[in-house]
């Protein structure tokens, strides 16, 4: 576990924001969870409700009658009390990949901070659990396949409900253990899920919020990653550095494409004596990066409440409303403005993969590069026929690129009709943020690539010319040079680019925010 350096993450009434779910999913911080007496007696009040309408009889989804179009069908108040667990049984159907231990914590905090929110009925001790869940790290094996988007992330999170209730799988200590057997290493008592618990575990957005979470952080360093190799890329092709002057920008007023040209200058140190100028106009991936990657910077902006909106609410059905003594059926489960967040995401970031490879593509050719060896090649004249340099790494590159487009197909726009047509206008925002990861990886590949390619291509040009590099850059080509010597004879560069992406994924290098 990371020693935690930071104030305890507290679920409650109180909103969180996407950076105390990356905390949390890093483990760097506590968890607790609120506990003021109001706050507990207002959990408890939702429960209480429920209860007292069981006693009247009376009928409510999921509780007093079948899931989804089995809302029909009455459960005799004698079975009651078996329904949440045949909820999370029949719904353990999931494959795929398992969800890693990130995305997991991600994953237990959203469904955890939605059922603060006071209005799903379930007990104060459900959500003691699911805290202590997070506390000690007891992380639920949920396979990232079969959710629709609505009603909620049903299947992945019916193996929340499991764990909880002792059954199924959860990886704690580093070691894939039964959860039965968790419990009783730590003394705790299974659940045994009241009537409408296992539905408000499950009924909701978690799976996909919390992946939003960590898409969201991923692409906001890798807007500031993509910037500073840009940086990098302008000395390597002895680019015009003219392109990002303030006073152009003012022209064209966007903030984020200002906020990257602001960054592109203060990297390039513009106001310092620049080299004698080779060209008016540098080709596109390099003029128009703040352009690009504006897109992603104004968009940050506004995907953050609809990741946060939605993090911080109420998501089951149907909705408690214990003070008011009403139950209210409707459709928070579904996941449209996640969906929409993610679609729209993995084509920002899409788009700075295919930046960075057409970046790349300029270093190594050097029909374009003006005067770097061909494939960024450091070997000596006698040797220069035998080494090929980055050329291999350009062609994954484009790999790479070329699958991170592909994966920008909009999954919001293929709603499938599920369960007897009860479903049958569903978000797929699980999807849309699953996929919104995998274009993430890929790009980061990329921008792993053209990150070592860069460095080599402001080496080299070091080597032929005696000009010091603007702070910012020099510390960053030193900090480079001690895990990426330049590459002058021919070697594997599998190893640096993973160790590249672990550095990428850890944020190592200071950056610009």
């Amino acid at each position: 576990m990371t020693t935690p350096t930071l104030e305890p993450v507290t679920f409650g009434e109180l909103p969180l924001r996407i950076e105390d779910v990356l905390a949390l999913a890093n483990r760097q911080v506590p968890t607790q969870l609120q506990g003021d007496p109001e706050f507990r007696r207002r959990i408890a009040k939702g429960a209480q409700f429920l209860d007292s309408l069981l006693d009247k009889e009376g009928v409510i989804y999921g509780v007093t009658t079948g899931y989804g179009d089995s809302c029909v069908v009455a459960v005799p108040l004698h079975h009651v009390e078996a329904l949440p667990r045949h909820l999370f049984t029949f719904h353990g159907c999931g494959l795929g990949k398992l969800l890693d231990a990130k995305a997991t914590r991600a994953v237990l905090a959203a469904r955890l901070q939605s059922l603060c929110q006071g209005v799903s009925g379930v007990r104060v001790e459900l959500l003691e659990r699911l805290q202590a869940f997070l506390e000690h790290d007891i992380l639920p094996l949920i396979p990232e396949e079969g959710s629709v988007g609505a009603s909620g992330d049903l299947t992945p999170l019916s193996y929340v409900a499991a764990t909880l209730s002792g059954e199924r799988e959860v990886m704690f200590r580093g070691e894939r253990r039964q959860a039965a057997d968790v419990h009783r290493e730590l003394g705790w008592r299974p659940l045994v899920l009241r009537p409408k618990e296992a539905l408000a575990l499950m009924n909701g957005t978690a799976v996909m919020t919390g992946l939003a979470c960590l898409a969201y952080t991923r692409a906001d360093y890798l807007l500031q990653l993509a910037t500073r190799i840009t940086a990098l890329n302008v000395v390597a092709l002895q680019g015009n550095p003219e392109h990002f002057d303030e006073r152009l920008f003012a022209a064209k007023p966007h903030p984020g494409q200002m906020q990257v040209a602001a960054w592109l200058r203060k990297d390039l140190a513009i106001d310092a004596p620049t080299a004698p100028l080779h060209r008016l106009q540098d080709r596109y991936s390099l003029r128009c990066a703040p352009h690009v990657l504006g897109v992603l910077a104004d968009s940050l902006n506004w995907l953050r409440p609809f990741i946060e909106i939605e993090l911080n609410s109420a998501n089951d059905n149907p909705i408690i409303d214990a003070e008011a003594e009403r139950v209210l059926h409707g459709g928070h489960f579904y996941g449209g403005h996640i969906a929409f967040a993610m679609d729209s995401l993995k084509n920002l970031v899409a788009n700075v993969a295919d930046l960075l490879d057409r970046q790349l593509a300029l270093l190594v050719d050097e029909r374009y590069n003006h005067g770097l060896p061909s494939n960024l090649s450091g070997a000596t004249a006698d040797r220069a026929m035998l080494n090929h340099g980055f050329k291999a790494v350009q062609i994954g590159t484009s790999a790479w690129t070329a699958e991170a487009l592909k994966n920008t197909m909009p999954a919001s726009v293929f709603s499938r009709s599920t369960e007897c047509h009860n479903q049958d206008k569903v978000s797929m925002g699980t999807i849309a943020a699953r996929d919104a990861i995998r274009v993430l990886e890929l790009t980061e590949q990329v921008a792993a690539a053209t990150l070592l390619a860069a460095n080599q291509g402001v080496w080299l040009r070091g080597q032929a010319e005696d000009r010091p590099l603007p702070p910012a850059l020099a510390t960053m080509h030193e900090a480079l040079a001690k895990d990426f010597p330049p590459v002058i004879e021919d070697r594997a560069l599998e190893g640096e680019l993973r160790l590249c992406l672990q550095r990428i994924a850890e944020q190592h290098w200071r950056l610009h925010a």
